[in-house]
């Protein structure tokens, strides 16, 4: 179970949020281009971030603690959490910014 618990954490995370999209109509998903652009701009500098400091020797990852699946010296669940997070947050945000009937916000 060790090995999985990172990718379980990630899930979770999903399984509570995705709903905001369905449920309160968050649009998230439903504009793939502004997604990509979130993505490109949470993702990039934590990428070029994880890998000068794995280079450097400041930190690293434990191989017991991960599927062992690395992508450019990454643990996929490492890339996986600079996705989910970003789009976790985004859902949340965008389910929380909308006006709720009868509120006079509309």
């Amino acid at each position: 179970m060790e090995p999985l618990r990172y990718l379980a954490v990630l899930v979770a995370c999903l399984l509570v949020t995705l709903p905001l999209e369905f449920v309160l109509g968050a649009r998230v998903l439903r504009r793939p281009r502004r997604l990509a652009l979130v993505l490109l701009a949470a993702t990039a500098p934590f990428v070029v971030w994880d890998l000068v400091a794995l280079a450097r020797g400041h930190w690293s990852f434990a191989p017991g603690r991960t599927v062992g699946l690395t992508v450019a010296g990454l643990p996929v669940e490492e890339l996986l959490f600079f996705v989910v997070v970003p789009v976790c947050a985004l859902l949340t945000y965008e389910a929380l910014g909308l006006p709720r009937r009868g509120s006079r916000d509309r």
